[in-house]
């Protein structure tokens, strides 16, 4: 026991110093079974970051899909000039949004889509220097937002 215990805070050291050794060293861990060895405290950490990047990382996709969408639907003195990279920016947010999103990812999508939107209006705004008339709440449903071919016109 006590050996486990020197173990757990010799693993804890070295998360403060070289978390990438640490994280190898904690799959060897697993992988052997060795579980009473593991600095469960840094790992729970470390999980929960990876579960708030996953999240992030799809939501910042789905406010650039938003952003691109509002710009090519609605900014239309800019269209003639922009609205073929807009729609490139559109396919390639959806391309990357769809090999990250698992259907728990997708629930969070739903969820948190209104505020998505508003951080997304917020952009536009900015970038039209409020000479657009945008929609105040989304005009756009999640499915039409993920779907590869959708271009609202």
């Amino acid at each position: 026991m006590l050996q486990n215990i020197m173990k757990v805070n010799e693993l804890k050291e070295l998360y403060e110093i070289d978390d990438s050794q640490w994280l190898e060293e904690t799959v060897k861990l697993i992988k052997n079974h060795q579980l009473q060895e593991l600095d469960l405290e840094n790992l729970v950490e470390e999980l929960e970051d990876f579960g708030r990047e996953k999240k992030n990382a799809v939501a910042s996709l789905l406010d650039q899909i938003i952003r691109h969408l509002l710009l090519l639907q609605y900014w239309t003195s800019e269209s003639e000039y922009n609205s073929i990279h807009w729609q490139e920016e559109i396919y390639n947010f959806r391309t990357q949004l769809k090999r990250r999103l698992t259907t728990n990812l997708h629930n969070y999508l739903d969820s948190e889509l209104d505020s998505i939107y508003k951080d997304a209006l917020g952009f536009v705004k900015i970038k039209t220097q409020n000479t657009v008339d945008f929609p105040v709440e989304c005009p756009y449903s999640l499915e039409q937002l993920l779907d590869i071919g959708w271009l609202s016109n």
